[in-house]
């Protein structure tokens, strides 16, 4: 019969090295320990705060006001931030026009455009460019609170409480009241377009 669990104790397993601090099998890299007064861990080398900007930006867009949210911690004394994000943003990686057509082609699909609107602003973006995406979603808004209201319910509802509930479903999603009447109203119309 075979337990789970504990091993067995005639199979030991190697021990730590507790002087050493380090476990069997890691070894340390002694260009990066810090001198005599290292507990014997291996040490991450300080990144520059470009590092650090290229490795956030390589795995999504950001908007220069996130950005520097998110770099303001690692500024040391003697470091600027603006520089660093001007260069960035000549260099092509920094661009709030691309953050923003990202944060729409994600949250389109599923949002309505003040919902959308709103979390631009958060993020500090410009007003102009908040205006060109706000009115290139509510171009579309009929047709994607539509989907959305399909794929949630399908049909028309049948009492003023079902009413209700669909249309607080729109709207937490950020469609307008005018957009949530028409859906309601001609839901069944349009779905039999089709």
């Amino acid at each position: 019969m075979i337990r789970k669990g504990r091993a067995a104790p005639e199979a030991s397993s190697p021990k730590p090295d507790f002087e050493s601090g380090l476990e069997p099998g890691f070894e340390s890299d002694s260009g990066l320990d810090s001198g005599p007064e290292s507990t014997g861990r291996a040490r991450r080398p300080v990144r520059s705060l470009k590092a650090r900007a290229i490795d956030y930006l390589s795995r999504r867009e950001y908007s220069r006001a996130e950005l520097t949210r998110k770099l303001a911690p690692f500024v040391e004394e003697g470091d600027a931030l603006d520089p660093l994000l001007d260069s960035l943003e000549r260099e092509g990686w920094l661009s709030d026009v691309r953050f923003a057509e990202s944060l729409m082609n994600r949250r389109s699909a599923r949002m309505g455009a003040s919902r959308i609107v709103s979390e631009l602003r958060q993020h500090g973006l410009d007003q102009s460019l908040i205006e060109s995406v706000g009115s290139q979603l509510r171009d579309t808004e009929r047709a994607r609170a539509l989907a959305v209201w399909r794929k949630k319910f399908g049909q028309l509802p049948q009492s003023p409480a079902d009413r209700a509930r669909q249309a607080r479903f729109l709207a937490m999603r950020g469609f307008s009241h005018t957009t949530i009447a028409q859906v309601l109203k001609a839901g069944d119309e349009d779905w039999s377009d089709e």
